[in-house]
């Protein structure tokens, strides 16, 4: 396979992975609800940034080691999937996503942005795909390992801009047309915080019988 032809393959499998959703994306999406575009833009660059962090676990091989230590694995899964879970159950207790008392409308961009960044580091199905996807498309023969991992890395980064962040922006308009809607906001506020609980329980799932 030419390098250029498995860029593309890469970039199919990686669109593919984060389109689907989970607790990054869940993230974003409650993060831009109650904190508006700033915000949600900060989600995305934090979700980023764990992004480029996985990429240098990956390349490192640490991920191996998780992998081969099942407790250190497990308590990165709970972690992070409580964590999640934490953050929908305040949203279905809430009255509105634009509260500005709500756990989540009091982030500034920098929380917004280190929270979304430990929330994709926590992310166990990440160190999944460093495991067994990542290495598939690092080829000895085709130069650099570091600077191939680093122009995959780019390729999910960008795309997770894109996807994320196309989600943030529409996520923030919303918010705007919500303030003068009480019943749907309450209404909303629930179903984000049943997707962030529901997204943590299929996380742990998932990563227990992986």
């Amino acid at each position: 396979m030419t390098q250029s032809a498995n860029l593309w393959l890469y970039f199919l499998v990686v669109s593919g992975v984060i389109i689907l959703p989970g607790m990054d994306m869940a993230f974003v999406m409650g993060s831009s609800l109650t904190g508006g575009r700033r915000v949600g833009l900060a989600a995305v660059g934090g979700i980023v940034a764990g992004g480029i962090c996985h990429m240098l676990i990956g390349a490192t091989g640490v991920s191996v080691i998780l992998k081969l230590m099942p407790i250190a694995f497990f308590a990165m899964l709970l972690t992070g999937s409580c964590y999640i879970a934490w953050l929908g159950w305040s949203l279905v207790h809430a009255n509105s996503v634009v509260a500005p008392t709500l756990t989540l409308g009091a982030l500034t961009t920098r929380q917004s942005f280190f929270r979304a960044m430990a929330t994709c580091l926590l992310n166990p199905k990440a160190y999944v795909f460093m495991l067994a996807i990542f290495p598939q498309f690092i080829h000895a023969d085709q130069g650099s390992i570091w600077a191939q991992a680093t122009v995959l890395s780019l390729i999910t980064s960008g795309t997770q801009i894109a996807v994320y962040g196309g989600l943030a922006l529409a996520a923030a308009q919303a918010r705007t047309g919500l303030a003068s809607r009480p019943k749907l906001n309450a209404w909303l506020a629930k179903s984000v915080g049943i997707v962030l609980i529901g997204a943590s329980v299929l996380t742990l799932y998932g990563g227990i019988s992986s």
